[in-house]
Order: structure tokens, then sequence, then C-alpha cells
């Protein structure tokens, strides 16, 4: 059979030890932790020592009395401990040495009565034994009293659930032992109801010990549990409740009596789910029990947590959108529990100056169409200056509070407009928040404004930092339309440069047929040419090249030859042929004949421009050497191969030897310089070759060997 003390008391001992657990791994050795450690575990061995008596049915024990008083005595000296720091020095420190010392002789009386009645010569008889247990309790209400009586006003707050709870137990002492006193017994039921209400005490001690961090560090109470404890147990109260009502129904309701406990049953499940469903019941709950169970508003942690969270919600690469800055909307009144809200940023103008604020997202909160706010407008200016956060409620109630405020006429056509909030970065408002009213009835004090405007100043950067990125993508979109666009004016300056000088020696030469067909093969080339580009520039895409195999020397004679009009005439020189490359043949050639082309340009008609071929190991090296101008290390390092950058003014784009150097990257090769002013340049063409064999790597080692050892 289910032994009620049983489970009574051992609930109270699980409890107080899970309290006493708490409270020794967080305990800084201050002896008002000490004591109110001791209280805890006193209470422990008190309650356990009951539920084994329970289960035996209370055996004649000397024990569990002894415990009992042991457990009060501490409780004692802990309330003695603590209305110490709240008396003044002097006498009344006196007072307190002889109150400690009468509530020990009281304990050590009742003690001696209980467990040794020959020691004082007095029989024990129960009522002298209920007596003196009265008086136990008297003397523990009385010591709560005083405690929360010389506590200052604005301290209460965190001593008065210890003082719910400890004097919750002693009242329940006195009731006990004066029920027993007046009938001469205790009575079982009241007996086993003890641990349950003792186990009560816990939450309250809990919280009171979590508001005074002199007792111990801080004991934390998540806020996340209290509420859901609460709510179950309010469930839970009222299914109770309602299964009552039901029972009697369907005792008392004679022939309809199961047919009205069926639906009253029904209708409380459903009440109940619509309760427990309700945003506003729960926004309510959440005041009412951070209003009263804790010592601070918000649990930072938590609050600072889900705003993080719920700014990164979007998904990844997401950057400009109207959901990502709804989720900043969102981030920010999930704080204050309010349903809706918008958000006002800054306009740009193609100056890049902000000249008014517009609405840039909103949050379940009606489109407010047309409306800005100027940057210089006093609202703006308000929230710059002051960083406020504005209750247009209280606004409206006390607009003195407010100087220099006035609400323009938009703001005041919103519907539900409850909070505005600056957002502010570098010290100047960047945007706002409005917010409408919460979903539960709630006045915002310091705690609010501190915990928006520090989130405030978050979403502030976030959203900056979003804008920010949006305007890097659209720059490099920017810069990669003008990189194609100079590139393919580029390639058209070196066709129009052909055509041209076709075109000026076409009068001389119109009748010659070995002109003309150079002519067509020109144009025709030419043509081909552009047309690749246009179907490049139709996919979007200037690299989408097909890449051959072919012979780097026949590429080079046709260069050479395009290039022999032009003074100096390059010489060519082949070491090796029958060197092989993969790549686009014209980009390729294109490379060849810039290199060549600005050769001859940096070079007077009577010097010279060598060009070679030769193989070094795995690499093709295309030597371009001329007797010109030269450069110096400076402009090579800094401004040969950047783009845009030009010695020819306005003949020339820049881009051409950056241009050859990428594609050559892009192959497995690179570009090398060598130069001195007045000297003349030497550029390196390096490019993997295509069929280039282990063995020949091989021999061509062993042979350098053998040379280096002669």
């Amino acid at each position: 059979m289910l032994n009620i003390g049983v489970l009574s008391y051992t609930a109270a001992a699980l409890m107080f030890l899970v309290l006493s657990l708490l409270l020794l791994t967080s305990w800084r050795g201050r002896l008002q932790g000490a004591l109110l450690v001791f209280a805890s575990l006193s209470t422990v061995a008190w309650a356990a020592m009951a539920a084994y008596h329970a289960a035996l049915d209370y055996p004649p024990s000397l024990t569990l009395p002894a415990a009992e008083i042991a457990r009060n005595a501490v409780w004692l000296a802990f309330l003695v401990r603590l209305l110490h720091p709240a008396q003044q020095a002097g006498p009344m420190s006196l007072r307190l040495r002889w109150l400690a010392a009468g509530l020990a002789g009281l304990c050590l009386a009742l003690l001696s009565i209980d467990i040794y009645p020959p020691l004082t010569g007095i029989d024990s008889d129960v009522d002298l034994r209920m007596f003196g247990h009265v008086l136990l309790a008297v003397a523990g209400l009385g010591l709560v009293e005083q405690v929360l009586r010389n506590t200052p006003t604005e301290q209460r707050w965190a001593i008065k659930f210890l003082c719910l709870g400890v004097g919750g137990m002693f009242a329940y002492d006195f009731f006990l032992y004066s029920d027993a006193l007046l009938f001469r017994h205790i009575d079982a039921h009241l007996w086993d109801a003890r641990g349950m209400i003792t186990a009560l005490a816990v939450p309250l001690i809990a919280v009171s010990a979590a508001r005074n961090p002199q007792w111990s560090l801080e004991v934390t109470v998540s806020r996340g549990f209290v509420f859901h404890t609460a709510a179950l147990m309010g469930a839970g109260i009222y299914l109770l409740v309602m299964a009552a009502a039901g029972y009697y129904i369907r005792i008392y309701g004679g022939n309809w009596g199961v047919v009205g406990q069926a639906i009253f049953l029904f209708g409380s499940a459903v009440v109940l789910l619509a309760i427990v469903s309700s945003g506003q019941v729960r926004a309510r709950w959440k005041v009412l029990l951070n209003k009263h169970f804790f010592s601070h508003k918000y649990d930072y942690r938590e609050e600072w947590l889900r705003f993080i969270r719920t700014l990164s919600n979007g998904e990844p690469g997401q950057q400009q959108s109207a959901a990502t800055q709804e989720r900043a909307i969102q981030a920010l009144a999930q704080i204050v529990d309010s349903p809706a809200g918008m958000l006002w940023w800054r306009s740009k103008t193609a100056g890049d100056t902000a000249t008014h604020f517009t609405p840039s997202a909103r949050w379940n909160m009606p489109a407010s169409a047309g409306a800005s706010e100027p940057v210089e407008g006093v609202l703006a200016r308000f929230l710059e200056e002051r960083q406020w956060i504005i209750d247009l409620g209280e606004y409206a109630h006390r607009p003195e509070s407010h100087e220099g405020l006035v609400i323009p006429q938009w703001l005041r056509d919103l519907p539900q407009c409850w909070l505005v909030v600056p957002l502010i970065l570098d010290q100047q408002l960047v945007g706002f928040m409005i917010l409408a009213q919460p979903r539960a009835a709630r006045q915002i004090n310091w705690e609010d404004r501190d915990l928006l405007k520090t989130a405030g100043y978050q979403a502030a950067s976030f959203l900056a930092q979003l804008e920010s990125a949006q305007r890097l993508s659209e720059a490099r979109q920017f810069e990669a339309f003008n990189r194609l666009s100079a590139f393919v004016v580029h390639d058209l300056k070196n066709l129009v440069a052909q055509l041209s000088l076709v075109v000026s020696n076409a009068q001389k030469h119109k009748h010659n047929p070995a002109f003309m067909e150079d002519a067509i093969n020109t144009v025709e080339h030419a043509a081909a040419k552009m047309n690749r580009m246009l179907a490049q520039l139709r996919a979007g895409n200037l690299q989408a090249h097909t890449a051959i195999k072919f012979d780097l020397d026949t590429l080079l004679r046709e260069v050479i030859e395009a290039r022999a009009h032009s003074k100096p005439s390059p010489s060519l020189e082949i070491a090796e042929a029958g060197l092989r490359v993969q790549a686009d043949r014209d980009r390729l050639a294109a490379v060849f004949g810039h290199i060549i082309q600005n050769a001859q340009e940096a070079t007077p008609a009577d010097g010279h421009v060598r060009v070679r071929l030769k193989r070094e190991g795995a690499q093709a090296i295309l030597e371009v050497e001329d007797s010109g101008h030269g450069m110096d290390a400076e402009f090579i390092r800094k401004r040969l191969f950047q783009p845009f950058e030009t010695t020819k003014g306005n003949m020339g784009m820049g881009i051409g030897v950056y241009q050859s150097r990428e594609l050559v990257r892009e192959l497995g090769g690179d570009i090398e310089v060598a130069s001195q002013p007045g000297e003349g340049s030497r550029f390196r063409i390096l490019l993997p070759l295509l069929f280039f064999r282990q063995e020949d790597a091989q021999f061509e080692e062993k042979s350098r060997t053998r040379e280096g050892m002669r």
C-alpha cells in the first residue's frame, strides 16, 4: 500500500539535497553560506530519518526528535546571523548574543526533555513536549519577522522569499504542535503533509540565495525552467480541479451525470489548450515570473543568444534581402514581446549622401506608403543626440519629458506604435525601428531601455555590414564589367590598327594581287575574331576559349610575319622545333604579338628586336629582346603588370602586359622581365610543354651533370 508519509518526506529530503549540493559547489567560505548549507543538510537528515520511520510505521525512537531539534537550531542560528548585519553596532549586538544564548538553551532543554527526562527531573509528558516545540516555532517566526523588519526596504526583495520559505516551515510547525497540544496527540495526516510543505520552501530559499551573493556564489535558477515548471504545475492544478468537478458532476448529475462529465472534461481540455497556446497568456505569465521571482528582469545570456541566433538564421550566402532586415526587426522585437515592427534606414542619393530615412523592411506591420523622415528632421536629430528609446505612450501622457521632440504625423498615423528604437553606429543615426504594442501590457524601465539600446547598437552594426557587403558586391560586378569592357576595347584597338593599315596601303597597292590577298586574309581574320568576341560577350564570359594542340614555332613564324611591316623588323631564332603546347591559339598569338609590338615601339628604327624559342626542361622559353630605352626596377615591380598603367599616353590602354601575364599563368607558365634604362629589355615567356617525356628530362639532367664534371 502506498505510504504517503514516505513519499512526502522523501520528496523533502531530495529537494533539500539538491539545494545543499548547489550551495556546497558555490560556497564562498562566508559564515552565512556555511550556516545555510548546514541548515539545508540538517533538513535533509531530518527528512530522510522521518521517511525511514514512516516506512516502519513510526516505531519509538529518540533520533527523530533529536534530528528535528537540531534542524530547528541550525535554522535559528542562520536567522540570527542574518539579523546581525541589519542591526546597529553596540548594545544591539549584545542583545543578539543574549537572544542566541536563550534559543540555544531552549533547544537543549527540549532535547533533554525529549531524549533523556531523568536529566531534568521532569517527566516527558506529551503536553510539555508539544509546548516546547510550539515555543521553538514561535521563536522561529519571531526571528523571521525581525529579519524582514530590520532589512532596509530597498533590500527586502532579496530576502522576502527566504522569509516566506523558512517562515512557512515554522508556521506549519506551530499549527501542527498547537493542534497536538490541544488534542494531546499529533495528527497523522498533518504529520504526513509536513514533508511536502517543507519541500515547497526549497524554490523560495533558492531564489533568495541567488539574490544574495554574500551567502554564496550565484545560484542560477533557469528562467525557462521556472517558466515551464510553473506552467506545468498550473496545468496540473487546473486538471485536478477540473477532474474533481467532473467527478461531482457524475455523482450528482443523475441520468445525465456521465454525459455531463464527458462534455465538461472535453471542454476543460479545450480551454487548457487554448490558454497554453495563447501568446498573450504566455507573455503575461513571463512578466509575472520576471517581476516576482528574479532580481533581474532578463536572463541576459539567453536573450543575447536568442538575439544573435535570430540575426544569423538566414540562408548561407544570403546578403541583400528584405528577409535579412526582417530578422533584425524580429530579433529586437522579441526582447519586449512585440508582435510587429518596421525598419527605417537611411536612403542614399547619387552623391552617396543620406537625405531621408525611408521604410526599408517591415515585420507583421502594414506598409507606410510614401512616408519619409528627413535626416535633419526633429525626430532624427532627437534620436541621434539623445539616443533615447522613445515610448510613445509615455510621450502622449507626458510630452514635457521629451523636451524638443515633436512626433511627425506619419508616425501618429501608424497603428499600434509603441517604441522607437534608434540604431546608432559611430555615434551617428543610421536608422531606427518602430515596435508595435506587446501582447501583454507592460511598462518599460531602465533595464528594458538598456537592453534595447545595446541590441540596437548590434543591429545597426549588422545592418551596416550587410549594406557594405551589398555595395562591395555591386562594386565587384562593375569592376568585372569594366575589366571586360577594357579587354574588349583593347582587342578592338588591335583589330582597328590592322584594318587601318590595310586601308592606308590600299590606294598604293590596290592593283597588286599579293596585297589584295593579304588584305582579304587580314579582314577575314579580323571578322572571325570579332565574331568570336561577340559570341563570348553574349555568353557573358571572355574566358570561354577553346584549347587546341599546336607547334609554337609555326605560331611564332605567323606572328613574326604579321609584325614584319613595323620597324625594326623582328628576327626569329628557333633552337628546337616541334615544341607543342595546348592553349587557345589566337589568344597566345595575341600575347606574343603584343610583347613583340611593345619591343618594336620601345626601340628606334635602327635598333634590333630578337625573338628566340628554346626548351629548358619541361618548359618552352620564348625570349623577346630589344635594344630600346629600357625600364627601371621600380617601374617593373610596381607598374608594369598593373592594369590600366601605360607609358604610351592616350595611345595605350595599359592592360596588354597584364592580360598577357594572366593568360600565361592560366596555362601554368609565367612572364619574367629583365631590363635596365638605356640598355633595352628582355621578356621571357615560360610555357609548359605538352609532349615532354620523363626520359628526356632524365637524359638532359645526366648531360648537365657530365658537363659540370668536365
